[in-house]
């Protein structure tokens, strides 16, 4: 692995969180409410490069009223867990997946790309600093890492800024189905897209969230949990949900998921349940998948099971899809397939079973 070429050096902070009140956090932590005692950042200037990493205690950034960032959207994000294991020791699930991503969205939105290598210190660095916030061993609680990148500079004008600013923060989080897992409820969108060809769909940036959040207001005004977007050109084809991947599987066992057609973000657990789910001897379908197919599959029996995906829940299993005129329901509980394939990642991910791709990386 190439080394870092940026280094982080620690300035620690003068009032972390005493030992209660992380002990109160870590015992009730929900998802993205408190956050540790530090974070990283890193600067990059169109002269300089990439310079000044640092972590540093947590803290609200001063901006200009005419940075970039608010006016332009450039603005790029990463979401990862850290996972304690039972010798004590920290880490993750495939960083250079995340890493290359990043890096893809950067590309896209003309922010700088951070080397893999500089990412991963940065992560190691964080987790590092604040390890004493990853949650013990045991359950499905992690330490939620998220890198972004913004653009810093200021004045007004249409181009790619000149002044960008890289950070990592951390937030403990807790089980995502705190109080067992139920099949969701989702609403297929009649006048939303999220992405078009061409768009930034494949990229992981802030754009693309807000976009989908006046959908999702439609979807919880109709009683559902998440929304489903169509493809945006002949609104037939599934997409994906708003922050999640789709998953189908039929009664033979196959395993279908939408194809990446350039508008669906290419999730890490995407790509890791395809390659889980072959080795438990499923067919793997990568394809187009219609809105007909779904509703006629579920109501005839074709299709058993369905269920999202994402860093936060890893698998979600998915009951009942809505639409204006109508609505198909399947099983109340999760099917055996989504939690077979839950289960293996998470033990993968948690240390509890043997990690045979090489995914895990070690961060302390």
């Amino acid at each position: 692995m190439t080394t870092s070429s940026l280094s982080f050096p620690v300035e620690r902070s003068t009032s972390p969180a005493t030992e209660a009140e992380r002990r109160r956090v870590l015992a009730d932590p929900g998802f993205g409410k408190h956050f540790t005692d530090h974070m990283v950042l890193a600067t990059w200037t169109r002269d300089a490069g990439w310079h000044d990493a640092k972590v540093v205690p947590y803290g609200p950034f001063t901006l200009d009223p005419s940075t970039a960032v608010f006016h332009y959207g450039q603005e790029i994000f990463e979401g990862m867990k850290a996972y304690r294991h039972a010798d004590g020791s920290v880490w993750t699930f495939r960083p250079e997946q995340n890493a290359a991503r990043f890096a893809r969205s950067a590309h896209r939105l003309g922010l700088p790309e951070l080397p893999e290598a500089d990412f991963l210190e940065s992560i190691r660095a964080m987790v590092d600093v604040d390890q004493v916030w990853v949650p013990e061993h045991g359950g499905e609680s992690s330490l939620y890492l998220r890198p972004f990148m913004i653009g810093t500079e200021s004045g007004l004008g249409v181009r790619p800024s000149m002044h960008v600013t890289y950070c990592v923060i951390a937030s403990p989080a807790g089980a995502y189905f705190a109080g067992g897992i139920k099949p969701v409820s989702l609403w297929v969108t009649p006048q939303y897209t999220r992405a078009a060809p061409g768009g930034t769909g494949a990229a992981k940036c802030g754009g693309n969230y807000a976009a989908s959040l006046a959908a999702q207001l439609e979807a919880q005004s109709q009683g559902c949990d998440q929304v489903v977007f169509l493809d945006a050109v002949e609104r037939r084809y599934i997409e994906e949900l708003g922050g999640m991947n789709l998953f189908f599987v039929r009664r033979d066992g196959t395993v279908m998921t939408p194809q990446l057609s350039g508008s669906i973000l290419e999730g890490v657990t995407r790509s890791s349940i395809l390659e889980v789910a072959r080795e438990l001897g499923h067919e793997v379908e990568e394809r187009r998948i219609s809105l007909d197919e779904w509703r006629e599959g579920v109501g005839s029996g074709e299709i058993t099971e369905v269920f999202a995906c994402g860093t936060a829940a890893v698998v979600t299993p998915v009951g009942r899809l809505a639409w204006l005129d109508g609505e198909v329901v399947g099983s109340s509980e999760p099917g055996e397939v989504t939690m077979t394939i839950r289960n293996q990642l998470l033990d993968i991910q948690t240390g509890r079973a043997e990690d045979t791709h090489g995914w895990l990386h070690r961060l302390v």
